[in-house]
């Protein structure tokens, strides 16, 4: 490799620290990889190093890296026209909004365009208040919903914690307990769940509550998987006390769990579906607040107070239409179905050679490890939380995984396994040997 391009790498990340600022991190001691380019399930550094692509960026670039199919409609869109006001239509925002109600079930046909998965969550909140009459929203301990002031506030991850003072009013959490570390009986795990939403719907009124805000399947907290039976049984206590159930699909949504929202794993449909990531597969930034036709009538002969410059942004809602498309020509959720399946396999074989894997957690292709120091025990190699000298074995695992060409999500005592829907069982095995090698660091201090 030439010098130059060494010295552009290094221009490159030097002027980023210098001049940006960095999501999530200390600004002083990254390392942050140069993308040059990228294709598929690799991403290409400057200096020509290859890295799978483990995690799909942010659990976000569902058909893989690089599809021009996308920037070729992109392209004829900004041709046409590259922007208009939302109180004008184009014929992408017209087909979009057709196709997204035909993929969403029951009811829910009206689209409210958005910019992000922390805009359509603000949004989805706001018309649940103006809807009901309500004030309450109830979300869920180990949740994320994005950084805007109300998403964060109704998450439940402690990276809000910092700014806890700023936080918004009128959120209210309640814990959904987890298989793996459930002391009580399985058989007692779904009936304490739904007994604990009964008992906060009570505590804090019904009559105040306008939703609840729950992610379709678990993402960055770890996967944790609702219990058996949860959300139909929630969805029954909501519809009882006239609550609405928002289903926060940023994540989990098109096709990532093997179907094209999360939620429809559980036999449900919510009152509102807010959506982005796989919206457009992150080629551009874009989301979607789907609603229900009950929720849109109400606002038939009254001003609906939603509204932002770039809804239905044009050239945004190409690049959707365009990836949908690829959703159902390349098969992709399909794929996702049969490689989360060989994914399963595969991890069930690596348990018996690393004792540090305590439990795998997935569906279709939304997976992580959690990993521990015994499995008798189910000590965690990090904590919930974890300070960083509590990092120290886990921060070497995830180096050991970037050494080694993979770029995924490791946090705290997990490591994210959710590659692009586009991923091929070569691929896969390719991905699991990186990590089981990292896995060795884990396996040398486990004690039991």
């Amino acid at each position: 490799m030439t010098t130059s391009l060494k010295s552009e790498t290094k221009e490159i990340i030097e002027d980023c620290m210098e001049h940006t600022l960095f999501s999530w991190s200390k600004q002083k001691g990254i390392n942050p990889i140069a993308v040059a380019h990228a294709k598929g399930v690799y991403l290409y550094d400057y200096d020509g190093k290859k890295y799978l692509d483990f995690s799909s960026g942010l659990m976000n670039v569902n058909i893989g890296h690089g599809d021009q199919r996308v920037t070729e409609a992109v392209t004829r869109q900004m041709q046409e026209v590259s922007y208009v006001t939302p109180s004008c239509v184009t014929k992408a925002r017209a087909e979009l909004g057709k196709k997204l109600a035909e993929i969403c079930p029951g009811d829910l046909n009206k689209a409210f365009f958005t910019l992000c998965g922390a805009s359509s969550i603000e949004n989805a909140i706001k018309l649940a208040r103006l809807y009901t009459g309500r004030h309450k929203i109830i979300a869920r301990y180990r949740s994320y919903h994005g950084s805007t002031n109300a998403a964060m506030s109704a998450s439940g991850d402690p990276r809000k914690l910092p700014v806890d003072a700023q936080q918004a009013l009128n959120f209210v959490h309640f814990e959904i307990p987890y298989a793996y570390r459930w002391e009580y009986g399985e058989e007692n795990l779904l009936k304490e769940s739904l007994a604990q939403a009964e008992r906060i719907i009570n505590y804090e009124g019904p009559n105040n509550i306008a939703a609840f805000l729950l992610e379709g399947e678990s993402g960055s907290s770890g996967c944790i998987q609702y219990p058996e039976g949860f959300l139909k049984g929630l969805k029954k206590l909501c519809d009882a006390h006239g609550i609405l159930l928002i289903m926060d699909e940023v994540m989990s949504g098109f096709g990532r769990t093997g179907k094209w929202f999360g939620f429809q794993n559980h036999d449900i449909v919510p009152d509102m579906i807010a959506m982005a990531k796989g919206l457009t597969s992150g080629y551009l930034p874009f989301g979607c607040l789907m609603v229900s036709d009950k929720i849109a009538a109400k606002f038939d002969d009254a001003m609906l107070p939603l509204g932002l410059t770039y809804s239905a942004h044009p050239v945004c809602c190409a690049a959707a239409l365009e990836n949908l498309k690829i959703y159902e020509e390349d098969n992709l959720i399909e794929n996702t179905v049969a490689m989360g399946k060989y994914l399963d396999g595969r991890i069930e074989k690596m348990k018996a050679a690393h004792p540090s894997i305590g439990n795998w957690r997935n569906t279709g292709l939304l997976g992580c490890l959690e990993l521990v120091k015994s499995r008798k025990t189910k000590e965690p190699f990090a904590p919930y939380n974890a300070k960083p000298d509590q990092m120290q074995v886990m921060n070497k695992v995830a180096a050991k995984i970037k050494e080694l060409g993979m770029y995924t999500f490791v946090k705290w005592n997990y490591i994210f396994i959710a590659p692009p829907l586009c991923i091929t069982p070569e691929q896969i095995d390719e991905g699991l040997a990186i990590i089981s090698e990292a896995l060795t660091i884990a396996d040398a201090e486990v004690n039991g």
